[in-house]
């Protein structure tokens, strides 16, 4: 990378610096979470009672959850804790993330961090909360009564926590839409009025997404779609709106920018003339010292005065002889080369004639 495509103020670094640093946020990102881990394990069954809720409630009287595996019992809520510290420590691997690629972001990519790390957070976070209190008694209340007569529905407790995770960051991931939208209007990738005319392709692939991530039902498919269409089309009108305003006080700055150079053109202008035209007062108000009475000037010379004039005249006289004098030169050359060619013809012919006699002599002889 040159160094005329680095941002501002920064210097490229080596292989080695960025390995060093990856390594820097990804230690402080596993911290993060064995941290998150450490506090929610000692609570990890009440945990689990509580995930399992949405469940239970729909379950036959006198039935409840099963573990099949040997080790399930305690497995699974470990396993529910580390999955809840990933969840937990989610904005300090988000802030490590952009700490790794902040090197690389101009001055003004560098503004938009804040306000998509806090809205990336809450969006996350506000994901798995509308899976759990909505989408899921929903979903659970549906399929307990489409089981078989005569089957007791058993859900073992590995399986439903697999299930519980997986729709967690489906729902979470999937309301991270409006972020990755207005990120693309605002970077240039793309216009909002290309994404509003995508609105049918991008509610097909809504449908697409929740029938790949949901279980095999309409009620979750929809449940997942509507929201992510809902969103894309928030994050359209936002980046759009940001988009609007951003341009707009970048216009303004240029504008203002301009007026200031302009005003300095004109302030320079005006002090050149300024300072010109009391150059030209002082001179024409410049008046010289009056000379005393009592000083007498040394006459001796006077005479010379008149002669100066006098050898003016003389150089312009010599100069008009010098004219003359050129041009005579000029027209004595331009009569010798006009004179040459017939001079050539002159020498020829009495060569001939000589050539003649000299010819007619030899039979004499």
């Amino acid at each position: 990378m040159s160094s005329s495509a680095l941002p501002p103020h920064d210097q490229e670094m080596t292989l080695v610096q960025h390995l060093l640093e990856l390594r820097n946020s990804m230690t402080k990102g596993i911290l993060a979470i064995l941290v998150a881990f450490l506090a929610l394990f000692p609570f990890a069954n009440e945990l689990y009672t509580y995930i399992s809720e949405p469940l239970t409630r729909f379950l036959p009287a006198g039935t409840s959850m099963i573990a099949t595996g040997v080790a399930s019992p305690f497995l699974t809520p470990f396993k529910l804790s580390l999955v809840l510290g990933v969840y937990v420590a989610m904005p300090v691997l988000l802030y490590q993330a952009w700490r790794f690629i902040a090197p690389a972001l101009y001055s003004h990519e560098k503004q938009l961090v804040a306000p998509i790390l806090f809205f990336s957070s809450f969006l996350f976070y506000a994901g798995g909360a509308f899976a759990f209190y909505v989408v899921f008694p929903l979903v659970f209340g549906f399929l307990s009564t489409t089981a078989p007569h005569g089957v007791t529905i058993a859900t073992d407790i590995s399986l439903y926590l697999d299930f519980v995770i997986k729709m967690f960051f489906a729902f979470g991931v999937a309301f991270e839409v409006p972020v990755v939208v207005v990120i693309l209007i605002l970077t240039g990738m793309v216009s909002a009025e290309k994404l509003t005319h995508a609105r049918p392709y991008i509610i097909v692939a809504a449908f697409i997404i929740g029938m790949l991530l949901t279980p095999p039902d309409v009620v979750s498919q929809t449940m997942l779609a509507v929201p992510m269409w809902l969103l894309y089309e928030t994050g359209v009108i936002v980046g759009a709106y940001v988009k609007k305003r951003r341009d707009k006080a970048k216009d303004l700055r240029e504008a203002k920018e301009a007026k200031s150079e302009t005003g300095e053109k004109q302030t320079s202008g005006e002090a050149k003339t300024s300072a010109t035209t009391a150059s030209a007062a002082a001179a024409s108000t410049f008046t010289p010292n009056p000379v005393p009475d009592d000083i007498e000037f040394d006459d001796r010379y006077a005479d010379q005065i008149d002669s100066l004039e006098e050898d003016e005249d003389w150089d312009n006289a010599f100069d008009e002889i010098d004219a003359e004098f050129q041009a005579l030169e000029e027209d004595y050359k331009k009569r010798q080369n006009d004179e040459s060619p017939q001079n050539s013809d002159g020498q020829d012919e009495p060569q001939n004639e000589a050539k003649d006699d000299a010819s007619e002599e030899k039979p004499k002889s």
